[in-house]
């Protein structure tokens, strides 16, 4: 019997240990951490041994293959002692495509893969479908294998769980855009990033479909020095395109095959120049499965934004305020800043990822009236905005900087948290971030 050694033991982690034990590994699942009692009850459940707060050697080194959790870097010591034994390292969704039939539409990106994916899979779902939703949103796409089944996968997929991918495939893969995110992870070279995020394109076929924005410099850049033998489907709001998807008149024509289908702007439920990208690529992905246009337009009207992206909370006074805490790196924040029409107190802050934020200086000088810093150490964004913005000043907590914007906002304005840094300074993650702001906002 051969053994699987899972490190990481969260959702990624824990639904690769299922998966395991349902094909008959000798499995055995250790994170340096501490276990969520969710999923410790889970693994309690399946009967799959664990260990938490330690690496034990000889109960991992004895390994024929390790699933590594997404979240874990490649430089931890237990991670390097696994590569000197030769052990095979995999990532979660290598593991699970093994046991897995089904049509996959993976979406990777810096910026809008959480809400194309959730567009893409509304869509699907409105076609009639038999379609999942996981990989880096939803649960665990390991799971899911081991415990339903699905003729279609919608999966978002970030870079780290790109890493260690060798045989997966999507059948349609989707790059949103590429903007410098998660440097730390690629000593800080931006080609690393990018050459991560495009192998997702790696094992694509003649018949499968990479859909990609054709105005993103550096994702077009990458694709000039690579061969791709795919159908590529590109979308664009600066050209037409023989092939994709482009504006043309306030409306989104669709190209796919002989055909052509109109869209209207007007009847995009989400607002925005960024979502008009994400409309667009999660068009395109519907008409390569063979969704109906009718379908397609009835969606991409009706769907409602997701959790803690530009998700409006309450309006108070004539204040609204907006939980964009998924937008961790600039250029998130940039797309939250750019589709405001009024006044913006922006709660900004956290983890900085080695942020250039003058990308957003014309924005900030534009709308955004005071500034909220959110983090432990704000010298950065002090330095970067502190001679643009009357007013800027610190909080330690979601309660207090919701507290101090809303005596700074007046009616009319707009309360937008969009952090343009990761979570972990003051919060588990961005989930706990966003649901700290919302109930701040609901207890004024």
């Amino acid at each position: 019997m051969s053994r699987v050694v899972v490190l990481g033991g969260a959702e990624s982690g824990v639904g690769a240990a299922v998966l395991a034990k349902v094909k008959g590994f000798d499995v055995f699942l250790s994170d340096k951490g501490q276990i969520k009692e969710e999923y410790a009850a889970q693994l309690r459940k399946w009967e799959i041994p664990f260990e938490e707060g330690q690496h034990t050697e000889e109960l991992i080194l004895n390994a024929d293959e390790v699933v590594k959790s997404p979240g874990i870097p490649g430089i931890v010591p237990m991670v390097q002692k696994i590569r000197e034994k030769g052990i095979r390292i995999v990532s979660e969704i290598e593991f699970a495509s093994r046991y897995d039939n089904a049509k996959k539409i993976c979406i990777t990106g810096s910026n809008g893969k959480t809400t194309t994916t959730s567009l893409i899979y509304f869509l699907l779902q409105n076609a009639g479908l038999n379609v999942g939703l996981g990989g880096n949103i939803g649960k665990s796409y390991a799971y899911q294998v081991a415990t339903e089944h699905f003729d279609y996968y919608v999966l978002e997929i970030s870079s780290f769980q790109l890493d260690d991918i060798y045989d997966f495939r999507p059948d349609i893969a989707i790059i949103t855009n590429i903007t410098p995110d998660h440097l730390d992870r690629y000593d800080h070279k931006m080609e690393n990033y990018v050459a991560a995020k495009f192998k997702i394109t790696k094992n694509l076929r003649s018949d499968d479909c990479f859909i990609f924005d054709s105005d993103d410099e550096i994702t077009v850049g990458h694709l000039s020095k690579i061969v791709l033998r795919c159908k590529m489907l590109p979308f664009s709001q600066e050209e037409e395109v023989k092939q994709g998807a482009f504006l043309k008149d306030d409306k989104i024509v669709l190209r796919y095959d002989k055909e052509e289908t109109d869209i209207f702007l007007q009847d995009l439920s989400l607002g925005g120049k960024h979502n008009v990208y994400n409309s667009m690529a999660a068009a395109l992905a519907a008409k390569a499965t063979g969704v109906e246009n009718d379908v397609i337009r009835r969606s991409l009207a009706t769907f409602q934004p997701i959790e803690h992206r530009l998700e409006p909370v309450l309006s108070i006074k004539d204040v609204l305020y907006i939980n964009d805490s998924k937008a961790t790196n600039v250029d998130s924040a940039w797309y939250a800043l750019e589709c405001q029409k009024k006044p913006v107190v922006w709660i900004v802050g956290g983890t900085d990822k080695g942020n250039d934020y003058s990308v957003l200086n014309d924005l900030v000088r534009e709308k955004v009236k005071a500034i909220v810093c959110l983090g432990v150490d704000n010298s950065k964004i002090h330095a970067a905005f502190g001679g643009m913005v009357a007013t800027i000043e610190d909080a330690l907590s979601a309660k207090e900087a919701v507290e101090k914007a809303s005596k700074m906002a007046v009616a009319g304005d707009v309360v937008l948290l969009s952090p343009c840094c990761a979570s972990f300074d003051l919060f588990k993650n961005y989930e706990d971030r966003g649901e700290q702001f919302k109930a701040a906002v609901r207890n004024l």
